[in-house]
């Protein structure tokens, strides 16, 4: 008899704990990290936090426990989010259809994973497959994050040489002679351009104006804060119990935390200021439960969520679980076409979408 109520209470704080921590993430879309940053946390744990809740569902169910009442009231609302994550019924980008500007925007993660990769031998043969895949798709306009070039002083030649049926327009951080940053390229004429520089930080956000079919339209390819760790340091400090790399990690998470929103803000602004129809291309760094999703997505529509199918995510550590770069577009286009497609050539993967205008 003891046995059975210690096993009941429990279970049931086992299962207020589990539904109070998804309840708390809901609110990580309209909280400013900057007043609450460990609250970002839970935003990250969201799609874990909403299965272990539909599990305690499936457990209690099966026990015909009236404590099914506590992970289902929590797991209700996850139903309006979870479209965030996964889709059903998008087709894909195959041929470009007629009437639809073809965007991509892809972090090609300074062209590095041929140290992980398998199948690449050397950074040069990862920069050439990168650059095939962006011919093979007859894009409109690319946005590229953490495009590395060896050499700052040769970079318009590189990228002229490179993409010859583009307009190539960039911004990138000198870094001892080498250099990194975003660089968008067009089929269409531009009109202008300009960088926003965020404090504290080498990220940045590129934005170009271009003109078709007599519209002229802003594109803003923006790169926001990372989290600047890496698994295989992850990794180590767990296996050495190293005190110190934890730390190091958790400082390194807070600025992120702590940064990305005050970047977020700048280009929203910037946006609100600017008379220009504008879309919001890159690598955000953050989910959609997210205050950096839910801010830029203001009069904005996601192309995976309107033409996605399948699991959104496009970054290749813990898949499916984090989608970070997005294609956000104004709300008077429609997305014929989303697609996320898994190539080896960097951490991330690209996002190619269809818009019609």
């Amino acid at each position: 008899m003891a046995r059975n109520w210690f096993f009941g209470l429990s279970s049931r704080v086992l299962m207020l704990a589990v539904a109070g921590l998804l309840v708390l993430s809901y609110l990580t879309i309209v909280v400013n990290p900057a007043q609450a940053w460990l609250v970002t946390i839970l935003g990250l744990m969201f799609v874990p936090l909403s299965f272990v809740n539909f599990l305690l569902i499936l457990w209690a169910a099966k026990r015909r426990s009236k404590a099914i009442v506590i992970p289902l009231l929590a797991f209700l609302p996850s139903l309006f989010f979870l479209g965030r994550y996964v889709q059903f019924g998008g087709d894909g980008v195959s041929e470009k259809a007629p009437e639809t500007l073809k965007i991509i925007s892809y972090n090609v993660g300074a062209f590095s994973q041929f140290e992980k990769s398998e199948g690449l031998q050397s950074k040069p043969q990862c920069v050439d497959s990168v650059i095939s895949f962006i011919a093979a798709q007859d894009a409109d306009i690319i946005c590229l994050q953490e495009f590395h070039i060896d050499d700052i002083s040769k970079v318009k030649q590189y990228l002229r040489r490179n993409f010859k049926e583009y307009r190539a327009e960039y911004f990138i951080n000198h870094q001892h002679g080498h250099g990194s940053g975003n660089v968008t390229l067009s089929r269409f004429p531009v009109k202008g351009k300009g960088v926003i520089n965020f404090e504290e930080s080498a990220n940045l956000a590129l934005y170009t104006d271009h003109e078709s079919g007599g519209k002229v339209f802003r594109v803003y390819n923006c790169h926001f804060q990372s989290y600047g760790i890496s698994f295989n340091g992850m990794v180590r400090a767990f296996s050495e119990r190293n005190d110190a790399l934890f730390a190091e990690a958790g400082r390194k998470v807070k600025k992120s935390i702590l940064l990305r929103p005050k970047q977020v803000n700048q280009v929203f602004d910037h946006i609100e200021a600017s008379p220009m129809d504008a879309f919001i291309c890159g690598d955000f760094n953050d989910n959609p439960m997210s205050y950096t999703y839910y801010r830029l997505t203001r009069g904005r529509k996601d192309s995976f969520m309107e033409a996605g199918s399948g699991f959104g995510s496009t970054f290749s550590f813990l898949w499916p679980m984090l989608r970070i770069d997005y294609i956000l577009f104004p709300d008077f286009c429609e997305a014929a076409a989303h697609e996320v497609i898994r190539l080896p050539y960097s951490d991330h993967y690209p996002v190619v979408a269809e818009v019609k205008m």
